[in-house]
Parts: structure tokens; C-alpha cells; sequence
């Protein structure tokens, strides 16, 4: 039975975040469910690429997909659809879908628009942030200090991202910010197993917070550019290196 097939198992995180009062994105759906709508397929099928279960330029057959949902055709493609509406999958005539693969220049694209619209954000959410924002920003920083497996800590990461944009109350930049964040989800995952970044890029985090909590929006600006430009450094540095092997 092919690897998409397996079941995703528990999310890592959920119970934490639950706890926290966190609303968690991405969570893996129980695979033996039968009924299930396209959304939920691809929410499935979405934490299966981002946790690494399902790698770049895997295939994803359309008739297994609707036999294992217990649905037909339709639902399975509509799925496939939206992840491909998400830059995670890639439809090729007479050819079927894959989990698409992102080069060194496509990530550094795809970073170089979240800085863009991130410091946007940031920057129109900070005058209305509220204390509860705060609060819930620093207590996301402490669970990732203690944090070491890579997949929840990137969950975390971006939660904790999102904390502070909503205020700014753009819904429809948050919901490209989020798509663009998953597309380099599963390549950040190979790279938090190296102390040094987790430990500064916390360091960074920790700053921007303060620069919010001090009302300088454009402090955090700039410091959330900086941080989001040394995560694309290293990482097309690494993929130019693996593409180069």
C-alpha cells in the first residue's frame, strides 16, 4: 500500500495548543473516516506534505486517493485542486498529480513576498494590538524554547507569526501569507535540528515582540524583515548545495 495511505496519526501539538487557547491551522484527519468533503481530503493530504510524510515529486494517484476517502473522482480531484491553489501539488496532463518541488529561486521568491506583505501586517497591527496578543505571543516564544521537534516547532513558529498580524485585520493578506508560509513549512522542518538557528532565530522573536509591546511598528518592521532574510539566506543556501550534489 503506497505511503499516502498511512494513517497521519495524532497532531503533536494539539493538545498544547488546545490548552493554550490556540487556534491550531493544519491537523491531520483520520484517513479511515468515509464521506469526507474535498476540504477535509485536502487538510489530510496538506499535513502529509508539510510533516514530510508525502515528499516533493511524489505521486498522488486520484483513483487511490477517492478509494481510500471512500468517495468518488470528483471529491478527491476537487481536493488536488485547492493544493494545487496552494503551490503544494502539481497537476500535469496525461500525467496525474505530485507533491510539487521548490527550487533555490522559487524559495527565495516566495520569502521575499512574505517580507513584502509581513511587515505590512505587522506594521498595521501593532497600534491595535491588545495585551491578551502579547500575552499569547510570549507564551507561544516559551513552548518554543523548549521545543526541539521541528515540525511542532514550525506549527508554533507560524502561530506565533500570525499572533501578530490578525490585529491588523487583514484577513485575505493573513490567508496568502499563510499559503505562502506552508510552501517553505517542509523545507524549514530540515533545517530546525540545528541549535544555533533555533536559538537565534528565538532571540529575534523575542525582539520583535518587544518592538510591538514598545508600540515601534516600524522597529518591527525592520526586524521582521531582517529575520525573514536570514531564514531565505540559509535556506536556498542549503537547497543550491543539495541541488548541487
Amino acid at each position: 500500500m503506497p505511503t499516502i495511505f498511512a494513517p497521519f496519526g495524532e497532531c503533536i501539538l494539539g493538545g498544547r495548543l488546545r490548552q493554550a487557547g490556540i487556534i491550531v491551522y493544519s491537523y491531520p484527519l483520520s484517513v479511515t473516516q468515509t464521506g469526507t468533503t474535498p476540504e477535509m481530503i485536502a487538510a489530510a493530504l496538506r499535513s502529509a506534505i508539510l510533516t514530510g510524510e508525502l515528499r516533493s515529486g511524489q505521486p498522488l494517484p486520484q483513483d487511490e486517493i477517492a478509494a481510500r476517502f471512500g468517495v468518488s473522482k470528483i471529491p478527491a480531484r476537487e481536493a488536488l485542486v485547492q493544493l494545487k491553489a496552494e503551490g503544494l501539488v502539481t497537476l500535469l496532463p496525461n500525467r496525474g498529480a505530485y507533491v510539487s518541488a521548490l527550487s533555490p529561486d522559487e524559495v527565495d521568491e516566495i520569502y521575499a513576498m512574505r517580507g513584502v506583505l509581513e511587515t505590512l501586517a505587522v506594521r498595521r497591527a501593532v497600534p491595535r494590538m491588545t495585551r491578551s496578543d502579547f500575552v499569547r505571543a510570549a507564551g507561544l516564544i516559551e513552548i518554543m524554547d523548549g521545543e526541539r521537534d521541528p515540525i511542532a516547532w514550525s506549527s508554533l513558529n507560524w502561530e506565533f507569526h500570525a499572533v501578530l498580524y490578525r490585529a491588523a485585520g487583514m484577513t485575505r493578506l493573513l490567508d496568502h501569507v499563510r499559503m505562502l508560509h506552508a510552501n517553505v513549512q517542509r523545507y524549514l522542518v530540515n533545517y530546525l535540528t540545528n541549535v544555533d538557528y533555533h536559538d537565534q532565530a528565538q532571540l529575534q522573536h523575542r525582539l520583535i515582540l518587544d518592538l510591538c509591546k514598545s508600540g515601534d511598528a516600524n522597529g518591527a518592521a525592520a526586524t521582521l524583515a531582517h529575520h525573514l532574510d536570514q531564514a531565505a539566506v540559509k535556506m536556498v543556501a542549503r537547497l543550491r548545495e543539495k541541488t548541487a550534489i
